[in-house]
């Protein structure tokens, strides 16, 4: 009998222990399904730090992923949390997002650089898994911004273009301008040159082109061309991360030729006119005694123009704010007000961009 029992008892062990397995089994397979999260590569890395991923967006979807997630992320050794988004201005400025376009995704910081910031290279190994399902739903829907490239969609050639005078603090009449890129090559390409043409600007601040990129579509643009050939345009070439020493040493390159040029008007502008030349024509605007209403109504005639914003709405103060909160940044977090604004601008030019106070001096006097 008790042999009998004994058994019994390897029988019961043996069978118990074959249930575990099972359960075990079926417990690593549901770890590794496509909702827990997935594994890939780095693909490669495009001039601005945004890392391509190997997944393709559909994949990605198909493991759970979707706009307004929010996913935890380890790049490497880098780990990170983020939204998944369709569009950089999807999350404030220096904010991480996954972004999923044209068929893929890419890990990014809006107005910074995703590589340089986290040392990913093509070939790092990456896991994503989820962290709150639609927990950016909220604001991811506030931020949706949708563009036409079709210029009957638009009241105006300026509202298209984006282009228009610069009018805050003590900056003078018709001296400057902003606008997207005339030598871009897209659809409102032509109407930024017809614009500069015709309001009779002088020289150009090209934030977004080397010279070597702005060729590819000089010819379409011959006045643009003309003020090129005089050595009236300074090709910069600048990244999209405001805190980068690169992007820092541009701008002070872009200042400096505008105080030194000394001409009759000044158009600075980057692809959309938006986003580099929004913070750089903001400082000019502190520098010259701007009002933050001044600066963050400037700023959102941009988003009015492209994406039809309302003043007055969640969407509006939402995306207003990503420029108070730049100017903010630079004073190392501490508030701006229209008392010192200024002040915070002027002392960011002598400290962290290196421009001299005659320097800075020479920038108010071209603009005022």
């Amino acid at each position: 009998m008790k042999k009998q029992v004994r058994v019994m008892t390897i029988a019961l062990l043996f069978i118990a222990s074959f249930f575990a397995a099972s359960c075990a089994t079926t417990k690593k397979v549901s770890a590794e399904s496509p909702r827990a999260g997935v594994q890939t590569t780095v693909s490669s890395i495009d001039k601005y730090g945004n890392c391509a991923l190997s997944i393709t967006q559909d994949e990605f979807t198909a493991a759970g992923f979707e706009p307004g997630d929010i996913v935890s992320v380890k790049a490497g050794a880098f780990t990170f949390d983020a939204p998944v988004c369709t569009n950089y201005s999807d999350v404030d400025n220096g904010k991480y997002l996954i972004r999923l376009s044209k068929g893929g995704v890419s890990f990014a910081i809006n107005m910074g650089n995703f590589a340089k910031t986290s040392g990913a290279a093509a070939g790092t190994p990456v896991a994503v898994s989820m962290k709150g399902k639609g927990a950016y739903l909220a604001d991811y829907k506030i931020r949706q911004l949708k563009k036409s490239e079709n210029r009957s969609d638009y009241a105006s050639d300026e509202i298209f273009a984006n282009f228009r005078e610069v009018k805050a603090g003590g900056i003078a009449s018709v001296r400057l301008y902003r606008s997207c890129n005339p030598v871009y090559g897209d659809a409102r390409a032509p109407y930024a040159e017809k614009l500069i043409k015709a309001n009779g600007i002088k020289a150009a601040v090209n934030l977004a082109d080397s010279r070597e990129s702005a060729w590819k579509h000089i010819e379409e643009a011959p006045y643009y061309k003309s003020l090129a050939e005089r050595g009236n345009v300074v090709f910069l070439n600048m990244g999209v991360s405001f805190a980068d020493e690169d992007f820092i040493k541009k701008l002070h390159d872009a200042l400096v030729f505008i105080g030194e040029k000394k001409s009759a008007s000044y158009i600075v502008h980057c692809n959309e006119g938006k986003d580099r030349a929004g913070y750089v024509c903001a400082l000019l605007e502190a520098l010259c005694g701007a009002t933050l209403n001044e600066i963050k109504a400037d700023y959102m005639t941009s988003f009015e123009n492209y994406f039809g914003v309302k003043k007055g709405t969640e969407q509006y103060d939402m995306i207003g704010g990503v420029i108070i909160g730049t100017l903010v940044s630079i004073n190392g977090g501490r508030g701006v007000t229209d008392r010192n604004v200024g002040k915070v601008v002027e002392n960011y030019l002598r400290t962290k961009v290196g421009l001299t106070r005659e320097e800075i001096d020479a920038v108010r006097a071209a603009l005022q």
